[in-house]
């Protein structure tokens, strides 16, 4: 809890003195806050990031991480923005803060800042530039494959994502954008071997088929490079070749309600070559669904709910890991 308040704490204090030195700008606050049960806490983080706008080709998640039991989550998020003019456009800034607050799992609690800047470059083309942080993310208890260790060992990881995606507005009615990123996954040092550095480059496409009806599409290929390749000593290379693709559809049902339905897959080829590393020629496959319902309350206040139903299953293993939640939250932007 004390590592996703001072992400809080922080983001509201760099909001304050920025607003101050831009009292001329529009500022605009947007907060959420959601309330989930998960019947799997090992697992709830890489369910929850799973999706075209977040982080979805998550650090390797092995089988003895899960079934850690299920728990009640309270996910605080706040963005705070502003829009600046200039002889060469506008650009908009923002600053979002994340927490994710686990009841009885208190371990697994942490928090996560981006930093973004939007800039128009024509009428219809602008580029959306991001810094992701996600530091001390508590993975679970792990197999040490230290040389003469033996036991479980605590497994975190810090992750450091920059972005770029270049939109273009086709039509009124079209929207097509290329994303291209660059991370760092840095693990506790039992874990060092698994430090990843990583790099991706896909489509988008946001479509309106009608007054009432959104249509989105998304493909991403990722290629992962651990330093586990070279440490044959481990077996234990987590380095991949990645495909993502997802499709979303928002449905007008009537005037102030909604439905949000979206359907996730990955597709991770571990690209080990290490021989009695249990990933040597494996993979792994991520099918995961999503329904929320939203009903707009007030002209700046939405109140939704929801479920998310995610299977992985490794070619190595004989059994899938499943994973529920349900949850309901408010957001509002002022």
């Amino acid at each position: 809890m004390k590592k996703a308040g001072t992400l809080l704490f922080l983001l509201i204090l760099a909001g304050a003195v920025w607003c101050e030195e831009a009292a001329l700008a529009e500022v605009v606050i947007n907060g959420r806050a959601i309330l989930f049960y998960t019947d799997d806490v090992g697992i709830f983080s890489a369910t929850r990031r799973l999706s075209r706008d977040g982080d979805p080709t998550q650090p390797a998640l092995d089988t003895r991480l899960t079934n850690k039991g299920s728990d009640v989550v309270f996910e605080p998020d706040m963005t705070i923005g502003k829009s600046l003019s200039h002889p060469l456009g506008t650009t908009e800034f923002s600053i979002r803060g994340q927490g994710f607050v686990y009841t009885d799992h208190t371990t697994y609690t942490h928090g996560t800042l981006r930093l973004q800047a939007v800039q128009g470059l024509s009428e219809a083309t602008r580029v959306r530039m991001r810094y992701y942080y996600a530091p001390n993310l508590f993975l679970g208890e792990n197999e040490d494959r230290r040389p003469g260790k033996h036991g479980l060992v605590g497994e975190s990881v810090t992750s450091h994502i920059w972005s770029a995606r270049l939109e273009r507005q086709v039509t009124q009615d079209l929207q097509i954008s290329l994303l291209g990123r660059y991370g760092l996954r840095r693990y506790n040092e039992t874990f060092s071997h698994r430090d990843t550095n990583f790099w991706t480059v896909g489509p988008h496409l946001d479509w309106r088929l009608s007054h009432r009806v959104k249509l989105g599409i998304g493909y991403h290929y990722e290629q992962g490079l651990a330093d586990g390749h070279e440490q044959i000593q481990f077996e234990d290379d987590v380095s991949y070749h990645n495909h993502f693709a997802t499709v979303d559809l928002d449905v007008e049902l009537m005037e102030r309600l909604s439905l949000v339905a979206a359907v996730h897959y990955e597709r991770n080829n571990w690209t080990s070559s290490i021989v009695g590393d249990e990933r040597q020629g494996a993979h792994e496959n991520v099918v995961q669904g999503e329904v929320i319902v939203v009903r707009q309350l007030t002209e700046h206040l939405r109140g939704f709910a929801g479920f998310q139903r995610s299977n992985r299953k490794q070619s190595f293993e004989t059994e899938g890991i499943k994973n529920t939640n349900f949850f309901m939250g408010i957001d509002g932007t002022f």
